[in-house]
């Protein structure tokens, strides 16, 4: 099945003909009625309309719709649930463009923006025969950086669009034309290193975790870019993990098509970077391969020597996504950069310590997490700091050999991986995200299914990370 061309999101410029919105809180509701909103009072009142979080009517009008007005809902609403509009502007009729006819504070007006372009995500291209959709679409709000609305939105399409595509049309070969196609959007430079040339360029443990795969495993290297401060990202590319011959149950395998959410993620944050031409000098590299059974798969037990020379007992053949990081961070280290961050669907341990919601991070540099925190919050991209607890760095070393692929130590499981990470990881400014990838369930402006994580923290957070 061939690829749909996805326009990119966009809003309307000021002046667009549109219809008015108007966005109230419970307690402003009454005097809205008895001012601006008096015409439907009577309307809005008879149908129980009380600004409810989400909460929308259309206006009826003489002939047809004249407005329409969304419940902001309480404070307390409010910080319960994000992009709260957007879940009106998803219930807008197909095809109608509307503008904000209420002011809002700049904050709340950048997360509606946001929420409103992201709430219209749809992912149709295994419904060929599906008429295309026609969100409602908004002029861009007063005071909004709209360029910047749209970069965030398209790189999380982008990055929702990967994820979501199965493994049989998004494994190392279509990860591959996606990573290239976004450099050549944007003039990037690339290499890829492929199939047994990671033997022979020494990237041994992105080759034992992707050999048993007839889909090569393979490195790939994006660069953009030519002055301001480096930053690296290494995106976790598992196009599927069976577990290899340590084998997940039926149930562990449903959602595997995402474990390559770290690199779509990191693909998806490029894309911003690059889209806003932000002065920096970019790298993204991606060890994408497919975690599969046969008779040349790496077996447990086995020991390989990475990249960076530190042996590994390899103890579970499903941890891999440490493997084929380990080596792409010692490749990336290999040259001045002024932060390192990886991205992956790393462990279970990180879902069940935070959540689906939360992207919890490690950071060796307080200040780069402080500026993280607050790019997370100006982002709408809740993020939560996980500790490089070293008393558990004994966990990860088995005694034959330099490192434990996966520990049997029972407990911490998110914070041995990032331990394991750091090894490979020789840049005092480093920082790894272990996410999810997924919402579970839909929300407003994140249906369910594949999602990036942390992408607007860190690319609110780039001007101090960087010194921009």
């Amino acid at each position: 099945m061939s690829e749909q061309t996805r326009a990119e999101p966009r809003f309307l410029e000021p002046g667009a003909e549109s219809l008015p919105l108007y966005i109230v809180t419970p307690a402003g509701l009454p005097e809205f009625l008895a001012g601006e909103g008096a015409a439907f009072a009577p309307w809005l009142q008879a149908s129980g309309f009380e600004a409810a979080a989400g909460e929308l009517r259309l206006l009826p009008g003489g002939d047809g719709i004249r407005g329409a007005v969304a419940g902001l809902g309480t404070d307390r609403a409010r910080a319960r649930q994000r992009f709260v509009l957007a879940k009106a502007a998803s219930a807008l009729p197909e095809g109608t463009s509307w503008h904000f006819a209420t002011d809002l504070a700049a904050d709340l007006a950048s997360e509606a923006a946001l929420g409103w372009l992201l709430a219209s995500y749809r992912f149709d291209r295994y419904r060929p025969g599906k008429a295309p959709a026609r969100p409602a679409q908004l002029v861009v709000p007063a005071g909004v950086n709209a360029r910047r609305i749209e970069a965030m939105a398209a790189g999380e399409f982008l990055t929702r669009d990967l994820i979501n595509t199965p493994a049989r049309d998004m494994g190392p070969d279509e990860l591959e034309n996606a990573f290239l196609a976004l450099a050549a959007e944007y003039g990037a430079t690339t290499q890829v290193i492929r199939g047994d040339d990671l033997i022979t360029q020494n990237f041994p443990l992105i080759h034992a975790v992707g050999q048993a795969s007839p889909r090569a495993p393979r490195l790939l290297d994006l660069r953009w870019g030519s002055t301001g401060p480096r930053l690296t990202l290494v995106g976790k590319g598992v196009c599927f993990d069976t577990g290899g011959l340590d084998i997940k149950p039926p149930n562990g395998m449903l959602l595997m098509k995402k474990d390559m959410g770290g690199a779509a993620t990191t693909m998806g944050l490029a894309k911003m970077i690059m889209a806003l031409n932000l002065p920096i000098r970019l790298r993204l590299l991606v060890p994408a391969v497919e975690n599969v059974i046969a008779g040349n798969a790496q077996k447990p037990k086995d020991i390989v020597t990475s990249r960076k020379g530190l042996t590994v007992e390899i103890n579970d053949t499903d941890a891999e996504g440490r493997l084929v990081l380990a080596d792409a961070l010692a490749f990336a280290t290999e040259e001045e950069t002024d932060a390192l961050i990886t991205m992956a669907t790393l462990t279970g341990a990180a879902r069940i310590a935070v959540g689906p919601d939360l992207a919890p991070y490690w950071a060796q540099d307080d200040a780069m997490a402080a500026a993280l925190e607050r790019g997370a919050t100006s982002g709408f991209d809740p993020v939560w700091r996980l500790p490089f607890h070293e008393a558990y760095e004994p966990v990860i070393e088995p005694g034959i050999a330099d490192l434990d692929n996966a520990p049997g130590f029972g407990f911490a499981g998110a914070i041995t991986a990032a331990l394991f990470l750091r090894r490979f990881a020789d840049h005092p400014r480093y920082m790894h995200f272990d996410i999810y990838g997924h919402t579970p369930s839909d929300a407003p402006a994140r249906p369910k299914g594949g999602a990036g994580q942390g992408a607007r923290a860190i690319l609110n957070a780039l001007p101090e990370i960087l010194g921009l």
